[in-house]
Order: structure tokens, then C-alpha cells, then sequence
């Protein structure tokens, strides 16, 4: 029962990185621009805070769903609007430093000028600042315990974890490596790649923008 715990936890985090965002994007880009081992800092370190903020949802989630709307007012907003409007800014924010360092380029290090400190930093980072994952995990996560996939006891809460935390390692490790061997088989330079990647940020910031106007209106 622990094993398929430990799985479905690898297999339902992984599920939630296919989709192109923030987090994917940017280990595709520190792939190409600074190299696998630059992305093996960023996950590890991202994948970190993922085992504790998935335990920390998953304590949460069945308490939060029957008592928690995603379209319940908080002070006359909407907490899935919340979570939209702080991914429009993230968003924006990423793609515009993506766009405005394009023309930069990347640089090989050696193992004396090769500073992880930044790359774990940026994904403990993006771990804490990650709030797509929150409706992600209350839906999800609630869906798991009510079909009994898994059980809610702290043991198991702890191996699901573990398992969502490997999930989120593969998929991320599955998107660098996709990049380089886009960037190889195609002799892609840097800077077409940074430019796609600032402006299908942007245009996720337009989607959401667009679907909380649809929303209001």
C-alpha cells in the first residue's frame, strides 16, 4: 500500500508539470543557458520544498474543500482570482527579465566558477512562490483521499510526499533535457529560445488576463 502511495504521488505531481508555466520554462531555460548541472541544483532545491508543501496541502485539502470555495469571496475577491492575478505578475515579471537578457550570452563555467548557491536559491524560491500549485492539491489532493487511493495517516502523508517530490524531479529533468536536445537537433541559438520562452510567458499572462475579464463581465 506504501509503494502505491509512494507511485501515485510520483505520477500525479509529474502530471502537473506537463502543461507549459512558470517553473518548467525556467528549468528549459537554465538548461540551455547555464547547463544540466545549474538545472540539478534548481530541482533538487525546488523539489525540496515541493515534499513539504505537498505534505502540508494534503494535510490541508479536505478540511480547505468542504469549507473552501475557490470561488468564495475573500474581502469581495475571489480566491481563484487571487491565484490568477498573482501568476499575471509573476508571469510578466519572468518574461520581461527573460526578454530583456535574450541577447546575453550563456556562459560555461568550470567547477571553480560554478556558483549552485544561485540556482538553489532560485528554486527554493520558486517552491515557497508557486500558488498554481495550491487549487492543484486541493482538488486532487482531496480527490485521492475520497476515492481512498491513498490513506491520511501521517506515514502515508509522508510517502506520497516523497513520491510527489521525485514526480516533480523527473518531469522537470524530462523538460531540461527536451530543451538541450531541442536546441541541439535543430542548432537553435539562445536567443530564439530566451525570445520564445518571454513570449509565451507573456502570452500566459494575457490568457489569464483575458479569463478573469470574460470572469468580471
Amino acid at each position: 500500500m506504501l509503494f502505491l502511495t509512494f507511485f501515485i504521488g510520483i505520477i500525479l505531481n509529474a502530471m502537473g508539470y506537463i502543461p507549459p508555466g512558470n517553473i518548467n520554462l525556467t528549468v528549459a531555460q537554465l538548461a540551455i543557458n547555464k547547463g544540466m548541472r545549474q538545472v540539478w541544483y534548481f530541482i533538487l532545491s525546488f523539489s525540496c520544498v515541493e515534499v513539504f508543501f505537498t505534505f502540508g496541502m494534503m494535510r490541508f485539502a479536505r478540511w480547505a474543500m468542504s469549507d473552501i470555495n475557490p470561488n468564495e469571496a475573500v474581502s469581495e475577491v475571489r480566491l481563484s482570482t487571487l491565484v490568477d492575478c498573482f501568476m499575471i505578475v509573476m508571469f510578466l515579471v519572468m518574461g520581461t527579465i527573460t526578454w530583456k537578457n535574450r541577447k546575453k550570452v550563456p556562459k560555461t563555467s568550470n567547477a571553480k566558477e560554478d556558483k549552485r548557491s544561485g540556482s538553489v536559491l532560485y528554486g527554493l524560491i520558486l517552491g515557497v512562490l508557486n500558488p498554481v500549485q495550491i487549487p492543484f492539491w486541493l482538488f486532487f489532493g482531496n480527490y485521492v483521499i475520497l476515492h481512498q487511493w491513498i490513506e491520511t495517516d501521517y506515514l502515508s502523508l509522508v510517502i506520497f510526499s516523497l513520491g510527489s517530490g521525485v514526480g516533480s524531479t523527473l518531469a522537470l529533468y524530462l523538460y531540461a533535457h527536451f530543451a538541450t536536445y531541442i536546441q541541439e537537433k535543430f542548432a537553435l541559438s539562445s536567443l530564439i529560445i530566451n525570445k520564445s520562452i518571454a513570449i509565451f510567458l507573456f502570452a500566459l499572462a494575457g490568457y489569464l488576463m483575458v479569463k478573469q475579464a470574460i470572469v468580471i463581465l
